[in-house]
């Protein structure tokens, strides 16, 4: 490949200059185009770009690059490492095994920082940070002379913001995950963050759990670094990433201490030149049928309900995809499609033992029917005659060791993540795992409502022993939505007040306009649009004692109030809002908030759009 070396070829000495001292980068009779490869791609604008070439080179050479080394294509490594972030701790590791595969391959490795994301190190939420990190992606990517990249993550909200930035910047990419982490062990039983961080802290909360043992379990939660070793937000992207075709079969499951995942960085190093040569591109790569197969993978592992929010985000950055793909698709995909993989939340064991089972191999393979195997991978090679090609030797159907189910037999029959369509609460949508209840009674139920106006109000009443509360009460969280709170907190999993918690209540109906973590289970409505903070929520004006339908075989999810009765209420609250004296609300004061906090409130949209910015969408400011 002609990069930025004349007729220097990769792998030749350094050409000789000419008898003027100059080498045919600075002939100034030949022209620099604005879109070349290698060093000569996006040059700073000095207005002379042959001045521009001469010194970029002579400052990379300052880093001690000799002329062979430039003459190759350069694979920008983006390493996302931070002290703060235990599921990045290994990418040091990582990023010297890509630099070995790409090097071994006749590319020159460049590595370069954007933002670090981790869920419990980012205040308010990751997800508030989620838009800017994929814009930091995006130009650091499309800014910088790199003909592909490989894109470094882990953590919950870094993969889709990476794939976000990616898609937009449209030069090639290709995705390596850190890795899940390995199970603990506490008392002679396996734990693993953060199923059983939760799970155990309602132990705690409810007083069957004293606090020594809290205590020791802190120390076993998390043994080694990586992301969460259950079937998490992060565990969710890596499958939905190998299903979209952006990362290679192998590359989701390995644990992030293992050898695995070195070998597994060498060969991602390697598709990376093969990327920088073919200029396979993620808008040319991704389709609609490429999405529809992250869908059906995503019901059949019963991945975390942020996924869903994620790929919207991420179809609406693509333009041949935007708009094509919507929630009512999540819902109809996972009508047909049967939870197959046996993991907590929703089931029991941990991502050692789903990559031991053979990992997203062998998932793919029982799913084959419900894929469209016609589908591109960054591997060049369709995901049909990836399948076909890779070695693969299952593990019997019934075997102890093997958590995915076949597809005849399933964990649970259908719809694992649903989506409501029906009634007056969430006209804009709304998500529950229905697979991850606890009470499968609650999956149709009706209640009266007990309404927490936001997280603060929600940790001053929850565990009041006066709380007007019963174990069939639906526990309503307003103001935690992308604009109410900023940035759709994972507030979600209302926990049981502990008077109910006491008695041994294990699950209630929970209903919020936030997200949840992909870790936790229960009983759970997550996502509800319009968002509370919105003058035309419905959600917003639900008070103590209106009763609640929830019925999720008809999708349905609604307020037992008429509709004139709710824009009675509608008006009553703006005109409150009004009322000389009243706080100001979110909705009011993102008008003149400053900073990114400021650029977040006032451009974020809903979670049935992905909670993106509507300038970064595909469609662009005011667009659809």
């Amino acid at each position: 490949m002609d990069t930025d070396g004349g007729d220097q070829k990769a792998g030749a000495q350094p050409t000789s200059t000419t008898s003027t001292g100059q080498n045919a980068d600075y002939d100034l009779s030949t022209p620099l185009g604005t879109n070349g490869v290698g060093l000569r791609q996006n040059l700073t604008a000095y207005g002379d770009a042959h001045f521009s070439l001469f010194m970029r080179k002579l400052f990379i050479k300052a880093l001690g690059y000799s002329e062979d080394a430039l003459s190759r294509p350069i694979i920008g490594i983006v390493n996302t490492y931070s002290s703060f972030n235990p599921c990045h701790s290994n990418i040091p590791q990582l990023i010297d095994a890509v630099k070995r595969g790409v090097q071994l391959n006749g590319g020159l490795a460049i590595d370069f920082p954007t933002i670090s994301l981790h869920e419990s190190f980012a205040a308010p939420t990751s997800m508030y940070l989620r838009n800017l990190m994929s814009m930091d992606t995006e130009e650091m990517i499309q800014a910088q002379p790199i003909d592909a990249v490989v894109l470094i993550g882990g953590c919950d909200k870094t993969t889709p913001a990476q794939l976000m930035g990616g898609i937009s910047a449209n030069k090639p990419i290709i995705h390596l995950v850190t890795g899940p982490m390995m199970p603990g062990s506490f008392q002679g039983v396996r734990i693993g963050a953060c199923t059983d961080c939760r799970s155990n802290w309602a132990k705690f909360r409810a007083g069957t759990l004293d606090i020594e043992d809290i205590s020791a379990l802190n120390e076993e939660l998390a043994p080694t670094g990586g992301t969460c070793g259950v079937m998490g937000t992060a565990s969710t992207m890596a499958c939905i990433l190998v299903a979209l075709g952006m990362m290679p079969i192998h590359g989701a499951t390995a644990p992030a201490v293992s050898s695995a995942r070195l070998r597994i960085s060498e060969s991602t190093g390697a598709y990376a030149v093969q990327l920088a040569k073919q200029q396979l591109r993620p808008q040319t790569l991704l389709t609609r049928e490429s999405f529809i197969n992250a869908i059906t993978v995503l019901q059949a592992i019963g991945g975390s309900t942020n996924a869903v929010v994620h790929l919207m985000a991420v179809a609406g950055r693509h333009p041949a995809v935007a708009g094509t793909i919507g929630l009512d698709t999540v819902d109809d995909i996972g009508r047909t499609t049967p939870l197959l993989v046996d993991l907590k939340p929703s089931g029991e064991n941990y991502m050692t033992d789903f990559h031991n089972a053979g990992g997203m191999l062998a998932l793919l393979h029982e799913l084959k029917p419900l894929l469209h195997l016609d589908a591109l991978t960054i591997t060049g090679r369709t995901l049909g005659q990836e399948l076909a090609q890779t070695p693969f030797r299952p593990l019997p159907p019934h075997s102890p060791a093997n958590c995915i189910h076949p597809l005849a037999t399933p964990l649970y029959p259908a719809s694992s993540l649903v989506v409501f369509q029906n009634g007056n609460l969430a006209r804009g949508g709304a998500v529950t795992k229905a697979s991850a209840s606890k009470d499968h009674r609650l999956l149709q139920h009706q209640g009266r409502a007990v309404v927490f106006s936001g997280s603060a109000d929600l940790a001053r009443r929850i565990d009041d022993s006066d709380l007007d509360v019963d174990a069939d009460s639906v526990l309503v969280l307003q103001h935690i939505g992308p604009v109410g709170n900023p940035g759709m907190p994972e507030a979600g999993l209302v926990p049981i007040p502990r008077k109910l918690a006491a008695l041994g209540v294990g699950d209630m109906l929970r209903i919020s306009d936030g997200r949840m973590s992909g870790t936790a289970g229960g009983t759970i409505v997550l996502h509800v649009s319009p968002e509370a903070a919105d003058p035309a929520s419905v959600l917003g004006i639900v008070r103590d004692g209106d009763v609640i339908v929830c019925d999720v075989e008809r999708r349905l999810l609604s307020v037992e109030l008429s509709d004139d009765e709710i824009r009675r209420r509608q008006d009553e609250r703006r005109q409150e809002q009004k009322r000389p004296g009243a706080a100001a609300t979110p909705w009011q004061t993102r008008k003149a908030a400053r900073g990114y906090r400021g650029l977040y409130m006032r451009e974020v949209n809903q979670a049935e759009h992905g909670a993106d910015f509507d300038f970064l969408t595909a469609a662009g400011p005011g667009g659809a």
